[in-house]
């Protein structure tokens, strides 16, 4: 098991820009002020195992319910245009189920926006071109980095203030709702094909 120090860097970038750690600081704020509290520890923690396992088991769990990776792309597009819209539009789109810190720090947060399906297809794109051992190491590397804002998010709203925030979250907000159309027409031509 050689690590490939090249493999490692361009992974972690990839990965890095699909997961969009630092773009999804306006969601991460609005969920720890409806539930009051994020548990940063267990949300990188159940991100990096959702990423390693799908890494290793997606294309046959996939498999497995009939599912292909284009449909299951097209099916997280959906709910990344969602998250987007509510960031934009300033309205609430998903029900106001249970929003205390243990659900929070699993749904919406580990899944479907840290280890959502833009990641989950990044892997498995990357593991057809690099070593396993080095694409977890990207994840890993992912994942301090995703720790670390979840950790200081709330000295990040203290120093951008409502209006900062509001105004990253529009942005933001635009920059999520066009990765989910490049997710979906991407994908959405691949079924048709």
């Amino acid at each position: 098991m050689v690590l490939n120090f090249k493999e490692i860097v361009t992974a972690t970038m990839v990965l890095f820009a699909v997961i969009d750690i630092i773009g999804s600081i306006p969601i991460i704020i609005g969920l720890r002020e409806k539930a009051g509290h994020i548990n940063s520890g267990k949300a990188s923690i159940i991100a990096a195992i959702v990423m390693i396992v799908f890494l290793f088991l997606g294309e046959s769990i996939l498999k497995l319910i009939g599912v292909n990776v284009n449909e299951f792309a097209v099916a997280g597009s959906l709910i990344l245009f969602f998250i987007a819209l509510e960031m934009i539009l300033g309205v609430t789109l998903f029900k106001e189920g249970d929003t205390s810190p243990d659900v929070a720090s699993i749904f919406p947060l580990a899944f479907p926006l840290l280890a959502g399906p833009g990641s989950l297809t990044t892997l498995l794109s990357l593991r057809a071109e690099y070593a396993i051992q080095n694409i977890i190491v990207a994840i890993l590397v992912n994942i301090i980095i995703i720790f670390v804002v979840l950790k200081t998010s709330g000295r990040l709203q203290r120093f951008l203030g409502k209006n900062g925030i509001a105004v990253i979250q529009k942005i933001f907000g635009v920059i999520l709702l066009a990765i989910a159309v490049k997710l979906f027409t991407s994908n959405i031509q691949e079924l048709f094909n």
